[in-house]
């Protein structure tokens, strides 16, 4: 027997045999391509011991340390900044006043369209500022125009009644807005805003270009200084875990803040007690129904 649900129909014993073979043969051809670059690897000599001695040198690792903590510098300053200037430009998307939605819709779309490594380019050279501003500032307009979007479409997908109930009750816009509508789309807006934020994390890397001495750039110091062949990959092979830990970590945050929203007092539904027969209906003198 086979049911359905309101999203898609429970397959049926054949469905299932077809999906578990579908499954099993995407897990043999993702072990035959993890097979097959492990094998490139060896065969290349990447993991003999000439090829990762090098990295036990303190200076070594005091580079790495030193570039994990720039890139950790610069994401942190372009995370901060970019949600404050999302919601300042989310804000004005969703003003009343037409001049200033003009004006927030025109930031949006420019800073959304332009590359962030023009951005970045543009600051550094063209505006002469140091790296790590230059770095931010990029980072900050692009990354801050997209959450603008995704705040602006996050209150507005809170079910319209929510709005109209909270007018009928005297409240006025920011009171609708940060009391109502912002504490709503905030567990909506979630997932998004940490996708946008792991992007930010990502494009830190492009500092190496105006040589920013971040995680990479300290990578590429090290490829470069290094006098066996292909001495990229085993760099490659440390960075690239650390940048995949920190993206995960991301991840992890946003499922606990979820978590916690779920569980607080503030989003938990209340228990109304049933009405009995013979209560008092609130009046001037109480009456019965």
């Amino acid at each position: 027997m086979t049911g359905s649900t309101a999203l898609y129909d429970i397959p049926g014993p054949l469905a299932r045999r077809r999906h578990r073979f579908y499954g099993l043969l995407s897990v043999a051809a993702i072990l035959a391509l993890v097979g097959w670059v492990l094998y490139l690897l060896f065969d290349t000599g990447q993991f003999t011991a000439e090829k990762w001695t090098p990295f036990e040198y303190k200076g070594i690792q005091e580079m790495l340390l030193r570039g994990l903590a720039n890139t950790l510098r610069a994401f942190g300053f372009a995370a901060v900044l970019s949600l404050a200037l999302g919601a300042v430009l989310a804000s004005g998307r969703l003003s009343d006043h037409r001049p200033v939605r003009w004006v927030a819709t025109v930031l949006v779309e420019f800073f959304r369209a332009m590359p962030v490594l023009v951005m970045i380019f543009f600051v550094f050279v063209a505006l002469k500022v140091q790296p790590l501003p230059a770095l931010v500032t990029g980072l900050t307009l692009y990354n801050g125009s997209v959450l603008a979007e995704v705040f602006r479409t996050g209150v507005d997908s809170v079910d319209r009644g929510q709005r109209e109930a909270a007018y009928a009750l005297g409240l006025h816009k920011t009171q609708v807005m940060v009391h109502v509508l912002v504490p709503q789309a905030v567990r909506a807006m979630l997932p998004t805003i940490i996708s946008q934020l792991v992007v930010a994390l990502k494009d830190t890397s492009l500092g190496f270009l105006i040589t920013y001495e971040e995680f990479l750039h300290a990578g590429k110091l090290i490829a470069g200084n290094l006098d066996y062949g292909l001495p990229f990959i085993p760099v490659v092979m440390i960075i690239s875990p650390v940048y995949i830990g920190m993206c995960m970590l991301l991840s992890w945050f946003a499922t606990w803040v979820a978590k916690r929203e779920r569980r607080s007092l503030k989003t938990r539904a209340v228990e109304v007690a049933p009405a009995e027969p013979g209560t008092l209906l609130p009046g001037p003198a109480g009456h019965r129904p």
